[in-house]
């Protein structure tokens, strides 16, 4: 499927530096019963299926979105979604398990 390959990816590391930044947003694209049991600190929980026309508009006002799910599936779906419709959006690669794994922050 191409847009696992051509969805943009950002490292762990590089979305937790930019998410600091008020116009930026991070985006966790899983169920939220997997948000609650641990998500990446400040990120919104937009599941993938309610990724519709109204919640992409909302998104607009960020110059920036971070899209993680568990491993990068659902997020290179979503990333490629918001970039044909011209919001900059990058897929974190290795989804909240590298996240994790690097020790950045999670809330529960």
């Amino acid at each position: 499927m191409w847009f696992f390959t051509s969805a943009p990816k950002a490292s762990p590391e590089e979305a937790a530096q930019k998410v600091r930044l008020d116009t930026v947003g991070l985006i966790d694209v899983r169920s939220p019963a997997e948000y609650r049991s641990g998500h990446a600190k400040g990120a919104t929980n937009i599941p993938l299926t309610e990724l519709d026309a109204s919640r992409v508009e909302q998104l607009r006002i960020f110059s920036e979105l971070y899209i993680i799910c568990h491993s990068g599936a659902r997020s290179a779906i979503a990333t490629a979604k918001l970039r044909s419709v011209g919001i900059s959006a990058f897929t974190v690669t290795g989804g909240i398990s590298a996240w994790q794994a690097l020790g950045l922050p999670i809330e529960q």
